[in-house]
């Protein structure tokens, strides 16, 4: 832990000396809420979101808050070691593919706002039986919609990679969340948080973005089980990806061996014991780091990114980063960085990358923090297993 802030209602525990001032602003209105436990903490990769900050961890006593789950409940990251040692550069571009020819990667999982144009099997779907008594259920609404979804990739800094580790073994890592259902059952859950507030008259200024619903509710509890479908949705997903990741590389270099799957998600909320308590824990952008637990700490495109062993640290709710953390926002990125010299940062690199026009500055290298300097910062928090290098990216 770096610093501790004490001038709120509750304190705020950070894992940086950097947060930015609307980062903190957000930290400090999550430490004056009425049912927050015991303080806030905040992770090294923290910067600015919606309502609170990604990269933040909160505990609850009686209340969940939609918006410090976010708006892409489940995403996360799933990693695979393989059997592969090495693998050169003509494979790589082989295994890539192109959409255009339906072959490799990009030939296999939909990126961007594309998705199947079949539905998938639904063997692929995580089960709907808890949701049997959500009356209206938003996501059997958008069950369906949902079957052309699993599977693909989407935008933003989602991402499949190539790397390698100092394991001398070639590893698979994905990036990806809910894609459309999850987006919808957030804002339908945060606009109805706001209308009830509203109607309550809470204490909750509605221009700190933090809309709760009491979970003595049916709402928080309609809200829980939808949003733990959209979490496991959004494995289901990953899983697919990964699935069709390694039927591409099989048909590159034949015959290979897959360790078994770790899986973490950064956006969810979920009852856990802390201090001797039953709370909700919420995280946004952070991972879950118990003792012995396996996680994955993505750098960007042109870094290391670590697979990571936690240590439980109860300061930090047992939480971690779940990433670099931007240091630019998107349009920022794109206005200000210049293309040429990042391009010529990721080829000196030798990695095969997506960065082809200014449209992509805003998942440059240059956006991200320095993630040696993330990891530095929770020593306290992680152990480093494995280092992984990026050889190929496909971006969304």
């Amino acid at each position: 832990m770096k610093s501790v802030i004490s001038t709120e209602t509750k304190p705020i525990k950070m894992w940086l000396n950097d947060i930015d001032a609307e980062a903190l602003s957000q930290a400090r209105n999550l430490a004056n809420l009425p049912f927050i436990y015991k303080h806030v903490a905040i992770m090294p990769d923290a910067h600015c979101g919606y309502g609170m900050p990604i990269g933040g961890v909160l505990a609850t006593t009686d209340a969940v808050i939609p918006n410090a789950v976010g708006v892409d409940i489940g995403c996360g990251m799933c990693a695979v070691r393989t059997s592969l040692t090495e693998i050169d550069k003509e494979s790589l571009k082989t295994l890539l593919g192109s959409p255009k020819e339906k072959r490799g990667i990009r030939g296999r999982v939909p990126v961007g706002f594309k998705h199947h144009e079949r539905a998938q099997d639904e063997s692929y779907m995580p089960d709907t039986a808890p949701l049997e008594n959500v009356q209206n259920s938003r996501v059997m609404q958008l069950y369906q919609a949902a079957k052309k979804q699993v599977g693909t990739l989407g935008g933003g800094n989602h991402f499949i990679e190539i790397q390698h580790g100092d394991d001398n073994h070639i590893w698979i890592i994905i990036h990806s969340g809910s894609r459309n259902i999850g987006l919808q059952i957030a804002r339908h859950y945060n606009q109805l948080a706001i209308k009830l507030n509203e109607r309550w008259k809470t204490s909750v200024p509605r221009k700190w973005d933090l809309a709760f619903l009491p979970l003595n509710t049916s709402e928080a509890s309609n809200y829980l089980a939808e949003m733990q479908f959209c979490v496991e949705f959004a494995l289901a997903n990953r899983k697919l990806m990964m699935e069709r990741v390694q039927q591409a590389i099989e048909e590159v270099v034949g015959s290979v061996q897959y360790e078994p799957l770790i899986n973490i998600a950064h956006n969810y909320a979920a009852v856990e014991n802390h201090f001797n308590e039953h709370v909700i824990v919420h995280r946004k952008g952070a991972t879950r780091a118990r003792t012995g637990d396996m996680g994955i700490i993505p750098g960007s495109q042109g870094s290391s990114s670590y697979i990571v062993v936690g240590k439980g640290n109860p300061e930090s709710f047992s939480s971690c980063s779940h990433g670099a953390g931007r240091v630019l926002g998107r349009k920022q990125a794109q206005r200000t960085l210049d293309l040429e010299a990042e391009q010529s940062r990721l080829d000196e690199l030798g990695i095969i990358h997506g960065m082809r026009s200014k449209r992509d500055l805003d998942e440059a290298p240059s956006a991200y923090k320095n993630i040696d300097r993330v990891m530095e910062n929770q020593q306290d928090l992680v152990d480093i297993a494995v280092r992984l290098k990026p050889l190929a990216v496909v971006k969304g």
